[in-house]
C-alpha cells in the first residue's frame, strides 16, 4: 500500500478546474517534469499541457501544486475550486487574512513549512482558514456560475487579422474578431496580483455586482414589509362613519374608499342608495301632530 502511495504521489495529477479541463472525458495531456518555474515561488515543477476540447487553444499548467493548495485555487485559471469565484472576492467575504511571504527567502521556507503539512496530512482538507469553514457563504453562491464557463478556452484573437495580413483564412487556430477597448481593465490581468488578492479587475467587477445584489435584496425586503403592514392594517380595519356626511349608515373602509377618489369626490351611486333608503325609512315613520 506504501508502494502505490508513492507511485501515486509521483504521478503529480494537475490540481485544475471543471472549466480548464474542458467537456471531453477522455483527455490527453502531456507532462514535462520540471520544464517550467512556478510564477509564484519561482522554483521548476511537472507542466502539463493539453487541449480542452475541439476549437479550443492548448492550455497548460502556470503555478506549482504547492502554490495551488496554499490559496486552494486552480493550477492554471488561477480561481478557487469551491466558488470558481477569484481569490480576492472569496477572501474579502469570508474574512480570510492568510498573509504568504513575497521575498525569496523567506517563500522558500514558507513552501517547506508548508509542504510538511501536507505529507503528514491525508489530502483531503484544505490549507489554513479555508479548510476550517464548515458552512457555505451564502453570496457566494450566488455568484458562481450554475454550469462551467468553456468560452474562457475560445483561442486569443489573431493579431495579423486585425492588421487585416492572415492568410490562413478557416485554417487558423486563433479567433478572427476584433479584441475590446484596450483601455479596459479586463485586458490588464496580472497573475500575482490574482494570487495575491491585490488589484484583481475581475474581482472589481464582481465587486460592483455584489452592492447590486445587495441593494435589490434591501428593497425587495422593504416591499414585502410594506405589503404586510397594509394586509395587517386592512385585516383588523373595522366598520367607519363617513365623516361629514349625516344619515349615512356605517360601511366598510373598503367600500369607503372605492367609493370615493383622492379628494374626496363622489364616484358610485352606494352612498346614495343607502342614504335614500334611510330617508325612506324616516318619512314613513314620521306622523304629524
Amino acid at each position: 500500500m506504501q508502494i502505490y502511495r508513492s507511485w501515486l504521489f509521483k504521478k503529480e495529477f494537475p490540481i485544475l478546474c471543471e472549466t480548464c479541463l474542458g467537456p471531453n472525458p477522455y483527455l490527453r495531456m502531456m507532462k514535462e517534469k520540471y520544464g517550467q518555474e512556478c510564477k509564484i515561488c519561482n522554483r521548476p515543477f511537472s507542466v502539463f499541457r493539453w487541449c480542452p476540447g475541439t476549437g479550443m487553444r492548448y492550455k497548460k499548467t502556470e503555478i506549482c501544486q504547492t502554490c495551488s493548495k496554499i490559496k486552494n485555487v486552480c493550477q492554471t485559471c488561477l480561481l478557487d475550486l469551491e466558488y470558481g469565484l477569484p481569490v480576492q472576492v472569496r477572501d474579502s467575504a469570508l474574512k480570510i487574512n492568510d498573509e504568504i511571504p513575497k521575498s525569496n527567502v523567506n517563500k522558500e521556507y514558507f513552501n517547506q513549512q508548508v509542504e510538511k503539512e501536507f505529507a503528514e496530512g491525508d489530502g483531503t482538507v484544505a490549507y489554513g482558514q479555508i479548510g476550517k469553514m464548515k458552512e457555505k457563504n451564502e453570496m457566494l453562491t450566488k455568484l458562481t456560475r450554475k454550469a462551467p464557463y468553456y468560452k474562457r478556452n475560445l483561442p486569443h484573437i489573431c493579431s495579423f487579422w486585425v492588421k487585416g495580413e492572415c492568410k490562413r483564412g478557416e485554417e487558423c487556430p486563433y479567433r478572427h474578431e476584433m479584441p475590446n477597448d484596450p483601455e479596459d481593465p479586463l485586458s490588464q490581468q496580472n497573475i500575482r496580483d490574482r494570487f495575491y488578492g491585490i488589484n484583481d479587475p475581475v474581482a472589481d467587477k464582481l465587486f460592483k455586482r455584489i452592492q447590486d445584489l445587495t441593494k435589490d435584496e434591501k428593497f425587495k425586503a422593504s416591499g414585502e414589509k410594506m405589503t404586510s403592514e397594509s394586509n395587517r392594517i386592512e385585516n383588523n380595519d373595522s366598520y367607519k362613519l363617513t365623516p361629514g356626511l349625516p344619515g349615512v349608515l356605517p360601511m366598510p373602509s373598503s367600500d369607503f374608499k372605492n367609493d370615493f377618489f383622492n379628494l374626496g369626490s363622489k364616484s358610485s351611486e352606494s352612498l346614495k342608495a343607502q342614504s335614500t333608503k334611510k330617508t325612506t325609512d324616516n318619512k314613513k315613520s314620521f306622523k304629524p301632530y
